[in-house]
This record gives structure tokens, sequence and C-alpha cells, in this order.
């Protein structure tokens, strides 16, 4: 009897640690998608910012062109 149970003990052990084991894997792969996420959404997030000066820009030129369009048909 003590040979079973002294199995069943290192079986469960195994098992645990096994389980544990993969439980801190997952969560550290989860932790670096998480993270490689959050740069791309900076990314995103900057270029996003940068699209409403870019267009204030072109329409400053574009009337800047229209004015010179103008001058140089009279």
């Amino acid at each position: 009897m003590n040979i079973q149970l002294a199995m069943a003990l290192i079986s469960l052990a195994g098992t645990g640690l096994g389980t544990f084991g993969g439980i801190l894997t997952s969560a550290k792969l989860t932790s670096y998608r998480l993270e490689q996420l959050e740069k791309k959404v900076d990314k995103h997030n900057s270029f996003a910012e940068r699209i409403p000066v870019l267009e204030q820009k072109q329409k400053v030129s574009e009337h800047r062109i229209e004015d010179l369009e103008r001058k140089f048909e009279k």
C-alpha cells in the first residue's frame, strides 16, 4: 500500500507542477502578445493624430494654389 500511495503522491505532484508550468507559460505568452498589440495600437494612434494635421495642411495648400491660379489667369 505504501508504494501505491507514494506513486499517487508523485503523480499528483507531477500533474500539479505540469499544470502550473503550463499556466505560467500561457500567461507569459498572453502578456507578450498584449504588449505587441499595445505597440501596434500606439503606432495607429499616433498616425490617427497626424491625419487631421495633414488634411488641414492640404486644404491650406489647395487654397494657395487656387489663389495663384487666379492671379496668373488675369
